[in-house]
Order: C-alpha cells, then structure tokens, then sequence
C-alpha cells in the first residue's frame, strides 16, 4: 500500500511542483512530471528528516509536504532544462 500511496502522492506533489516552478515548465511531458513528483515526495522525506523531522504529529505535517513540494519544484525546472524542450524566446 505504500507504493500506491507515494504514487498517488507523487502526482498530485507533480503538478503542484509544476504549478510552483518558475518559467514556463508546461514542455515536460506528464509521465515525467509524474516521475519528479514521486522523486519529490521521496527526496523530500530524505531533507525533511536530514533537517530534524521526525513526522510525529498529531494531523498533517505540513512542513513535509512543502518540502516535497519545492524538492518537486527543483526536479521539474531540471527535467524541463535537460530535455532541451525549453524554447528561449529572443
């Protein structure tokens, strides 16, 4: 079930990620912004927990999921210069 979860997780941190990245990120294809949402929600973890956190909370952890969330961000602006999709406009 865990597997599911980060799947599902991953696509929703994805599009988030997507959302929050500056510039125009819309040339990756979706499989990939899929891919850097669950490499962001895994990634995340790992600097969440580097930096203390334990998720040991009563509800939501929302720390955890802004980090995953920027971690998302910072694959997608990655994903979207290495394909070499990204038209400069001059």
């Amino acid at each position: 079930m865990e597997i599911i979860g980060v799947i599902i997780a991953g696509i929703i941190i994805g599009l988030l990620g997507k959302f929050v990245a500056p510039g125009d990120k819309d040339n990756i294809p979706i499989w990939l912004t899929i891919l850097c949402g669950i490499g962001g929600v895994i990634i995340g973890w790992f600097i969440y927990s580097a930096f203390g956190g334990t998720g040991e909370t009563d509800g939501v952890d929302w720390v955890r999921w802004i980090v995953a969330i920027i971690t998302a961000a910072v694959l997608v602006m990655i994903a979207s210069t290495l394909t070499g999709k990204n038209k400069v406009k001059t």
